[in-house]
């Protein structure tokens, strides 16, 4: 079943391929990039499956179990286009021709100076060699390296000026997951791509490790009343541990009030947000949003539409950097 499957993909991919990407790339004089153009028909085709998936497996959830009615239609709407650009693979493109090529040109200096490289699936021979196993190992590595990326996004004044957008959705769904500024997007893909390449992840499973981890983001982030129960919700983010870290004043507060921190950072594992004391499990499904956008607390106006709310974020770094100086 799963080598059929894994053929059926590589069959579609080459026929897409062949027939729309290799000639458009072709008809942009980028002959030379024939290769990397393959590997990013394989990310197009994993995004248009996520999508498909996200329509017709997580709505349904939505539709069984809503916490809320939709009433806000646009927001969402900015939501999907937020998941077509990242879904689709065009963050991943800004990336390949911005970030990669200095990443290459270091890789190669450190390779010449005789810098070892280390292979983490290495660590228990006969055991992480076994392609599952190895997948799970990275996945934990990803999952603790996540966790701390994301508490720095709540801990420092310049980063939560980029994050703070991610949070500001007052009507969140399954689409929520990719409200993000694209600055915000660029720091994390170079941190998860240069910890990719620091512990010896091959492609494939680089891809894998995305996709599952997107797709359960997207349910995380889902309008469903859903929780794993006691013992599930301790293993596995649910969509009620997740909705928490969105609650106004909760999610996003620490300490006294407006004081950056939180609570529920995990992306795919709880177990860290126990270790570190920041967990909470209390059965609630609260209003989501930052508290700055409440009335009474000065109705901060984080943007409609796609790139109002990236200029907006930018405005909100460099006033971050203001009161800092």
């Amino acid at each position: 079943m799963i080598d059929w499957i894994s053929n059926t993909f590589d069959s579609v991919q080459l026929a897409l391929y062949e027939n729309v990407v290799q000639p458009i790339v072709f008809g942009l004089g980028f002959g030379n990039l024939l290769e990397d153009a393959f590997d990013a028909t394989g990310w197009l085709l994993l995004g248009v499956l996520q999508i498909v998936f996200i329509l017709i497996g997580i709505r349904v959830l939505e539709r069984r179990w809503p916490v809320e009615p939709i009433t806000d239609h646009a927001a969402v709407r900015d939501d999907v286009v937020y998941t077509l650009i990242h879904r689709l693979g065009l963050v991943r493109l800004a990336m390949f021709f911005s970030i990669d090529p200095l990443w290459d040109g270091m890789a190669s200096e450190l390779r010449m100076a005789g810098l070892p490289t280390w292979q983490l699936d290495g660590v228990w021979p006969g055991v992480t060699d076994i392609p599952w196993v190895s997948l799970l190992l990275y996945l934990v590595v990803f999952d603790f390296v996540g966790y701390w990326l994301h508490r720095a996004q709540h801990q420092f004044n310049w980063w939560w000026a980029l994050h703070s957008l991610h949070h500001s959705q007052r009507q969140m769904t399954m689409w929520s997951d990719n409200r993000n500024h694209l600055l915000d997007d660029v720091l994390l893909g170079t941190a998860f791509a240069l910890l990719a390449r620091f512990i010896g992840v091959e492609p494939g499973q680089f891809v894998a490790i995305t996709v599952i981890t997107q797709l359960h983001e997207s349910l995380q982030h889902a309008n469903a009343r859903i929780s794993f129960g006691s013992i599930g919700e301790r293993l596995l983010v649910s969509p009620r541990f997740h909705r928490l870290h969105h609650s106004i004043g909760i999610g996003h507060e620490s300490g006294g009030r407006g004081t950056l921190g939180g609570h529920n950072f995990g992306v795919l594992l709880p177990v860290w947000d126990l270790l570190f004391r920041t967990s909470n499990f209390e059965p609630r499904f609260d209003a989501t949003g930052v508290r700055d956008q409440l009335a009474d607390e000065g109705a901060r106006d984080y943007g409609s539409g796609f790139w109002r709310q990236q200029w907006l974020g930018l405005a909100r770094l460099f006033s971050s950097f203001r009161r800092t100086a």
